[in-house]
C-alpha cells in the first residue's frame, strides 16, 4: 500500500504519470487533504474513535458489539487494514479491508453524520482497494446488507454492482 500520507500531501505531481489505480486513490486524497482530511491506516490511539464512530453510525443490521481488543488484533495484522480518515485530530470515517489469501473483503465503511457527501467514504473504498491489489487481490467483495439501500446505491456508485447469483457486491480491480 503507498504511503497515504504521503499521497495526500503529494498534489503537485501529475496524475497522467500515475497508474490508473494509483491516481483514483491520490486524486481523493489530494481533494480531502484540501478539506484538511487525511486517510491513513488506523494506530492504536485512534481506535476509541472508530469505536465511536460505528457505534454512532452504527447499520440496524449490524451484529455484535466492538470491542477494543478485536480492534487491537485487527491492526497487528498486516493483510488486513483498518483505514480511517481523520480531519482535525477526530476520526471521521472508518473501513475494514481485509484479504483472505485469495479474494479481498471491505466491510464496515462508516463516515460521521455531517461529514457525508464529502468523498470521504470513496476515497477510503479506493485506499481500500489499494492496500487489497497490493496484497495480490483481483476481486473485491464488499459486505453490505440486501435491504440497506443507502449503502447499496452507495457502492452501486463506485463501481460494486450487486451481484444477483451470490448475493455479494463485486469489482474487480
Amino acid at each position: 500500500m503507498p504511503d497515504l500520507q504521503r499521497a495526500t500531501r503529494d498534489t503537485g505531481r501529475e496524475a497522467s504519470s500515475l497508474s490508473e489505480p494509483e491516481s483514483h486513490v491520490r486524486g481523493y486524497a489530494a481533494a480531502l487533504a484540501g478539506q484538511g482530511i487525511a486517510i491513513r491506516r488506523c494506530e492504536r490511539r485512534d481506535l476509541p474513535g472508530v469505536l465511536a464512530i460505528w457505534e454512532e453510525e452504527r447499520s440496524e443490521h449490524a451484529s455484535i458489539p466492538d470491542r477494543i481488543e478485536d480492534l487491537e488484533r485487527l491492526i497487528a495484522d498486516a493483510s488486513a487494514a483498518l483505514l480511517v480518515a481523520e480531519r482535525n485530530g477526530a476520526i471521521v470515517g472508518a473501513l475494514i479491508a481485509a484479504w483472505d489469501g485469495w479474494r479481498g473483503n471491505m466491510y464496515r465503511l462508516a463516515v460521521r453524520d455531517g461529514q457525508r457527501r464529502n468523498g470521504i467514504a470513496t476515497a477510503l473504498t479506493r485506499a481500500g482497494e489499494d492496500h487489497l491489489r497490493g496484497r495480490g487481490a483481483r476481486r473485491v467483495t464488499a459486505l453490505v446488507a440486501h435491504d440497506d439501500g443507502a449503502a447499496g446505491s452507495f457502492w452501486d456508485s463506485v463501481g460494486y454492482p450487486l451481484d444477483p447469483l451470490m448475493g455479494r457486491r463485486v469489482r474487480s480491480i
